[in-house]
């Protein structure tokens, strides 16, 4: 009778470490698929900030070399300019000519310093973007060696 009480201990005391290791194995297997919806979720805004970052960076872009062109005609012989801009810089005062080459070099100079600014922002973003990747990589691979781990132990033996 005392080999029979004895049994039936060990085997509620083996339901339990059972029942408790498929509780750790929902758990890993859950803290897994987090890990793997964080890192989709990261993935997907780094790949929408890089674009609309390049999206930025290219209409900068355009607008600095509309902005370079504009300047280029403006120095150009009076020969090669069309006829509308010529006669408009022939009714321009000296000043007045002054005055709309600095605004053009100023609105270069931001232009250029914007496209500079979000080269570099892009370049960052690029950066924290491939740490985070490696991070969640790196934490998702644990999560799954330990899991792989846990599936690896023979049962505890009472």
């Amino acid at each position: 009778m005392s080999d029979v009480v004895q049994w039936l201990a060990q085997i509620k005391e083996l339901k339990e470490q059972l029942a408790q290791a498929q509780q750790e194995r929902d758990e890993a297997y859950a803290t897994a698929s987090n890990w793997q919806r964080l890192y989709d979720t990261e993935a997907q805004q780094r790949r929408t900030d890089a674009h609309l970052a390049r999206s930025t960076l290219e209409e900068l872009q355009l607008k600095l070399q509309e902005v370079q062109g504009d300047a280029q005609l403006r120095l150009k012989p009076a020969s090669n300019v069309p006829e509308a801009i010529a006669q408009e810089l022939e009714n321009l005062e000296p000043e007045q000519l002054k005055q709309r080459l600095v605004e053009a070099i100023v609105e270069r100079d931001r232009a250029l310093q914007e496209a500079f600014q979000l080269t570099e922002t892009l370049k960052a973003e690029q950066a924290s973007h491939a740490q985070t990747r490696k991070s969640l990589t790196s934490a998702l691979g644990d999560a799954i060696d330990q899991l792989a781990k846990y599936r690896a132990q023979p049962p505890k033996e009472v």
